[in-house]
């Protein structure tokens, strides 16, 4: 029989399950309600939702309003940078990486901020500003699920991010605006495993298939309200909540459902959960699609 390619609802229980390192042990369907329950009033109350995870820096709204601007002036992001030390640091840190100075033949060192604009380019300093910037999102102390599970979904967001970004072109979506869905989509699913660190028994753990399609369901509606309170783009935060809508989202929606799909599968892979040719993996992968998959191995990657 002709295998069917994995569907969304099958990706992320594994994908959770994994997240979670759950054993056998399975909550009650009452303890399973309370936890949804919370997250929901959450969804409805996005400010509260939006407490469970750091700020963003103060500065980060007026540098997207620049970074949209598609005549960016390097000496007018220079002196916004300026204002936040953390995010100076990076720009250097990336401009001097080998691949920059090997690609484009610049100097061994790059000791002025105009200078790492102009190298890394409009494209390159959008992207590496937005990721550096929403890091801390998922720097959480607290549980050890949490603690467990915050960095992972922060690097399959990194992934889910590019990933978007490389296939907008081709639905005619914006690739930045991809990207920054993509780093955005998964702040709730931060706030939900709170939520369970929180709640759940430690010899009983929420796992069951409808309860992890509603954890995905409400925290995607969590995202895209923390996302409207931190003043994201419009398009941006209507692509994070059609993501999961079968046949009826827009283009900028489908790339960042398919960046999903991409990055999700590929931390099961990177992470021994499934070898790169399992047919859970491959089917219906297209060409372009899985060039995408493999351009996000985690031997590609340097920005840990």
């Amino acid at each position: 029989m002709t295998r069917q390619p994995a569907t969304i609802a099958e990706i992320d229980a594994i994908y959770y399950r994994w997240l979670a390192a759950a054993g056998s042990a399975q909550a009650t369907a009452q303890a399973e309600q309370q936890i949804l329950d919370e997250l929901t009033r959450l969804a409805s109350e996005p400010i509260a939702g939006a407490a469970l995870v750091p700020r963003i820096p103060a500065i980060i709204p007026q540098l997207m309003r620049t970074l949209q601007n598609e005549n960016m002036s390097a000496a007018e992001l220079s002196r916004q940078l300026a204002q936040d030390v953390p995010l100076v640091a990076e720009v250097y840190r990336e401009a001097n990486r080998p691949r920059y100075h090997s690609r484009y033949n610049a100097s061994p060192s790059i000791n002025n901020m105009e200078g790492a604009i102009m190298l890394l380019g409009q494209n390159g300093m959008r992207m590496l500003l937005a990721r550096v910037a929403f890091r801390p999102i998922v720097s959480m102390q607290s549980g050890g699920l949490t603690i467990r599970t915050a960095p992972l979904i922060w690097r399959q967001s990194e992934k889910c991010a590019l990933a978007a970004n490389l296939v907008a072109p081709a639905m005619q979506a914006n690739a930045f605006d991809a990207y920054l869905a993509g780093l955005m989509a998964n702040v709730g699913l931060v706030v939900a495993f709170r939520l369970i660190d929180q709640m759940h028994a430690p010899d009983a753990f929420p796992q069951s298939d409808a309860f992890i399609a509603q954890v995905f369901a409400q925290a995607r509606i969590l995202s895209v309200r923390i996302a409207e309170l931190w003043e994201f783009p419009e398009s941006v935060t209507r692509a994070i909540g059609q993501a999961g809508a079968d046949g009826h989202a827009d283009p900028q929606a489908q790339a960042l459902a398919l960046g999903d799909r991409l990055s999700k599968l590929r931390m099961l892979v990177d992470t021994g959960r499934f070898p790169a040719d399992d047919p859970f993996v491959m089917t219906g992968l297209s060409k372009a699609e899985l060039q995408v998959f493999d351009k996000l191995a985690d031997d590609d990657e340097d920005d840990e």
